[in-house]
């Protein structure tokens, strides 16, 4: 037990306390954190609780944003780190920030991330980009140190070049 000055505070109630506060300052500090830059699990409240710390950690933050599903929440509404940018641009923040999951699911031609980024780009059909990504994968990914500008520049490029997708926020 806690005492203040003749009042005393049960252990539990000071737990509950102190994690109401916590909570309370990452929700109203976002403006803070979403100026950080996130790492390769990508943005969602993983990048939020562990940052951009390279190594194993990333593993715990692709965790939390799959387990919670946050990192699909904060596309949608720019929350979460996830802060989207119009057009091409935008589309390659996220191609950056999510390039592992991403080159997994072209190699597939379907995944999440791949819906992600025909909804980013304006696609009519996520299944088309899906396969058109797909035929194109040795070069968007000719080899694993390949920069990640470089491949999200090449995507880009490939989705305005195919217009049968009609990819319409990419200009």
């Amino acid at each position: 037990m806690f005492a203040i000055e003749r009042f005393t505070i049960p252990e539990a109630t000071m737990r509950r306390l102190l994690l109401a506060a916590i909570f309370g300052v990452l929700l109203s500090s976002t403006q803070a954190f979403a100026a950080a830059k996130y790492g390769a699990a990508g943005c969602g409240l993983g990048s939020i609780l562990f940052d951009s710390k390279p190594g194993i950690v990333q593993i715990f933050a692709a965790t939390t944003n799959g387990t919670f599903g946050t990192q699909t929440f904060g596309i949608t509404t720019g929350t979460s780190n996830c802060e989207t940018a119009p057009g091409a641009a935008g589309a390659k923040v996220f191609i950056e920030g999510n390039r592992e999951a991403l080159a997994k699911d072209i190699s597939r031609g379907q995944g999440e991330t791949l819906r992600n980024l025909a909804s980013l780009a304006g696609c009519a059909d996520a299944g088309a980009v899906g396969s058109v990504l797909q035929k194109n994968f040795k070069a968007i990914f000719p080899a694993a140190t390949t920069p990640s500008e470089n491949v999200a520049d090449s995507i880009v490029a490939t989705l305005k070049r195919e217009t049968a997708l009609a990819c319409s926020k990419l200009g």
